[in-house]
């Protein structure tokens, strides 16, 4: 089984581009939905409704680091950046960064593609809309595979892993554009922080979703469905 590829799918607008690209180029695709005790966690719930809506099979693993790592996003007591002019601390490391996630949630990927056979793990790391964050960029991927390659069955059999990245260098409008002609539904995913799943509208993320779709011309689907619900249940 080569034509295959693993998804690291957490439901936003990235991650949900990248199943639907994934579903054009691979024969097989296993989506990987990490619960790590976010406090958005309406947006693991949220993915598990894609995967089942596109009818599926996935991996759901509960993996919590509120308790080892330090981020606004794992922290009750540490507050969800209202502007991208609060985004940052003294560093310039985004508040909302979670410490070396991305490269434990490969390592996770990587383990559980080698146990299935599966060669392609995808990920939606986007530069250009996350540019201060060290574990979304091309050469951290690169080196990623590199590892994974070194610490793995691959480094015996030659059958070698690739983390693949198709919208590193993307705009958001881009990504939306590819998605919505792939026929990607937006109605679920979860971009904002803070855990509702109607958007703040205040926070970095929502504010780069927000102005997004406001570029191509239509309203976010996910607030449509939310209308729409409200509506109804009046």
């Amino acid at each position: 089984m080569k034509n295959n590829a693993l998804i690291l799918f957490s439901g936003g607008i990235d991650s949900t581009t990248v199943l639907y690209w994934a579903k054009e180029e691979f024969d097989l695709i296993l989506p990987v939905i990490i619960d790590y005790s976010q406090k958005h966690n309406i947006e693991v719930e949220n993915a598990i409704k894609i995967a089942e809506k596109n009818d599926l099979d996935y991996v759901h693993i509960r993996f919590p680091l509120n308790h080892v790592l330090g981020s606004a996003l794992l922290d009750p007591l540490r507050e969800i950046p209202e502007s991208f002019e609060t985004a940052k601390d003294d560093r310039g490391v985004p508040h909302t960064y979670v410490p070396f996630r991305n490269g434990i949630f490969l390592s996770l990927a990587a383990g559980i593609a080698e146990s299935r056979g599966i060669t392609n793990i995808v990920t939606g790391f986007n530069l250009i809309d996350t540019p201060d964050y060290p574990d979304t960029t091309k050469i951290f991927a690169e080196k990623m595979e590199s590892v994974i390659n070194e610490g793995t069955s691959a480094s015996v059999t030659g059958e070698k892993f690739r983390i693949l990245t198709p919208l590193i260098e993307k705009s958001k409008k881009e990504i939306l554009e590819l998605g919505l002609s792939l026929g990607a539904d937006y109605s679920f995913s979860i971009s904002c922080y803070r855990g509702d799943e109607m958007p703040c509208l205040k926070c970095p993320s929502c504010d780069i979703r927000q102005r997004a779709f406001e570029k191509i011309g239509i309203e976010d689907p996910l607030i449509s469905r939310l209308k729409m619900e409200k509506q109804n249940e009046t």
